[in-house]
């Protein structure tokens, strides 16, 4: 996990064989500016002499924070650091723990309705393709259109009548998200899982050891529990483990983005009063919310790993996860 304190940016621009190149790359350090500019500078000759010799790389790499890097350092704010574990502000504004070796595990319940909408448009898009063979081949309207009415009739029953996986509850995402938690806890009895509600899922946070990103049983439990696809790739890529510890702005009456836009780390020099003015009334509004709210814990309740312990209670803490207040 790297979370750098200073970033550059490297900039080469040379005529080669009668072409113009321009190569940018960024460069970052925890030393000083000027580290992070040798590294840019660095970084970007590396990348045009390549480019030179043929390689089809890109010219310009992006801006971009923790969302959609690829391998690259998380570029946000550094809010605190706590030995190695790094609260940052992310691209929105919400303050996120970033931690190398204990595992958060966050299940979206967003994804069960997204299965339900993918069946929907399968029914739909049979209907249709058999209205359009029959009006076709018979050549009538009225044909097609009692097909595409059967069709997307008898649909809908089988999906409705369709059963569920066993223990998983129809309509209801907390009760099948808890279903494949009992699930993997009896699958894997020396686990221990701290349970916390978050507005749109739930959130796991195991206590009983601690991983790397990499490890085959970190993979398991994303699978196994129904993790985000979007964390899960993220934690590979960016090598640490992450969970919002603040509300979302446009959950707490805070419609605008955070100043200015894009909220990118670092912001130039003369952006920084708006962006601070930003934060501030976004802080002040969050203060009356919960980013998640403790659920149970599961599993092997006595083991307790040192590391776990200690990001627990950081996480606790900075959540509010036990103060009753609403999460968003």
């Amino acid at each position: 996990m790297i979370v750098p304190q200073f970033w550059a940016e490297g900039r080469i621009r040379q005529t080669v064989d009668g072409r113009q190149i321009t190569v940018r790359r960024f460069g970052w350090s925890d030393d000083s500016p000027l580290a992070a500019q040798a590294h840019a500078d660095e970084r970007t000759r590396e990348a045009f002499d390549r480019i030179a010799a043929g390689e089809p790389l890109e010219r310009r790499e992006r801006k971009v924070a923790y969302n959609g890097a690829n391998g690259m350092p998380i570029r946000e704010q550094i809010v605190e650091r706590h030995g190695e574990d790094i609260v940052t502000r992310n691209g929105y504004g919400a303050r996120c723990l970033n931690t190398p070796d204990v595992l958060f595990i966050d299940v979206d319940f967003d994804e069960e309705a997204r299965r339900g909408d993918a069946r929907g448009l399968q029914v739909i898009g049979a209907a249709v393709i058999g209205a359009l063979v029959a009006g076709y081949a018979s050549r009538s309207w009225v044909v097609g259109l009692a097909v595409l009415l059967v069709v997307a009739a008898f649909g809908f029953w089988r999906a409705r009548s369709e059963p569920r996986p066993a223990a998983e509850p129809a309509g209801d995402p907390l009760a099948a998200a808890r279903a494949r938690i009992e699930r993997f806890i009896h699958q894997h009895p020396q686990w221990h899982l701290r349970l916390y509600r978050t507005p749109s899922g739930l959130r796991a946070l195991a206590m009983h050891e601690v991983f790397a990103p990499s490890d085959l049983a970190v993979a398991d439990a994303f699978q196994s529990l129904g993790a985000d696809k979007v964390y899960a790739r993220m934690c590979r890529n960016q090598n640490c483990f992450r969970a919002r510890l603040s509300a979302k702005p446009w959950r707490i009456g805070i419609g605008e983005h955070m100043r200015p836009q894009p909220g990118v780390w670092p912001v130039a020099p003369d952006k920084l009063a708006l962006r601070d003015a930003w934060i501030a009334r976004y802080e002040q509004a969050a203060e009356r919310y919960a980013a998640c709210s403790y659920v149970e814990s599961v599993g092997n309740l006595q083991a307790v790993h040192p590391r776990a312990a200690a990001v627990q209670q950081l996480h606790d803490e900075h959540t509010r996860a036990a103060s009753g207040l609403p999460i968003a």
